[in-house]
């Protein structure tokens, strides 16, 4: 891909998200700063897109990455991220809030002038919402970006926290909340609205998905 040697040279933060397609569960963002010492340790660790390795190695790996490098991890619980997305009504737009805490939380640690994302949307959205810090910063958004080691690395923390807090929260509801948005997670839901009624529903799932019609027309 052009650009990846130089880019894989410099000191960069990676961003990247999980939860965006899982109807239970928070959004969570995360972004990790790495050097080129850092990035060989993550090659080490053979690092590489989330989607690409089983659950329970992602939580093996991601302590390992948190101690190694800095990072900032910014979880959009279900009941908070309904009421971002009541307000802002567009997931590109609540992507890129998520994109730009992540950042500049990550920048109060560290120093570096150069970002990288996966492409989902317009980047003047990210540079829109960043503050003093993040205005400074390059931000290069591209098509699968994860085969970067920096976002490889930043989607597999983000993915480890989504696995846990699901976890969290399906302890809470009593009751098991699958990933995705399949015809197993709408039968989870009307048994989350059976034991707990309706309400209860928007503190575990994102309702602008439409399997919430699923769930409350037979829940």
């Amino acid at each position: 891909m052009p650009g990846t040697t130089t880019l894989s040279s410099l000191n960069r933060i990676g961003i990247d998200e999980s939860g965006k397609g899982d109807y239970f569960g928070p959004l969570v963002i995360a972004a990790v700063f790495v050097t080129p010492a850092s990035e060989q340790d993550l090659a080490l660790m053979q690092v590489r897109d989330s989607k690409k390795i089983t659950d329970g190695r992602i939580l093996e790996m991601a302590p390992d990455i948190r101690l190694l490098c800095p990072h900032s991890i910014v979880a959009i619980g279900p009941q908070r991220y309904n009421e971002l997305y009541a307000k802002i009504n567009n997931l590109n737009r609540l992507l890129a809030w998520g994109h730009a805490r992540a950042l500049e939380n990550l920048l109060q640690q560290v120093d570096c002038d150069l970002a990288i994302a996966d492409q989902f949307g317009d980047e003047r959205l990210i540079l829109a919402a960043l503050q003093e810090k993040g205005k400074q910063i390059r931000l290069v958004q591209r098509t699968k970006a994860e085969s970067d080691l920096a976002v490889a690395a930043a989607s597999i923390l983000a993915r480890a926290d989504f696995l846990l807090r699901l976890q969290r929260l399906s302890q809470e509801v009593h009751t098991t909340l699958p990933k995705g948005a399949s015809a197993a997670v709408a039968s989870a839901g009307r048994m989350v609205v059976k034991k707990h009624g309706r309400d209860r529903l928007g503190t575990v799932a994102k309702l602008h998905f439409k399997t919430t019609q699923q769930v409350l027309a037979e829940g």
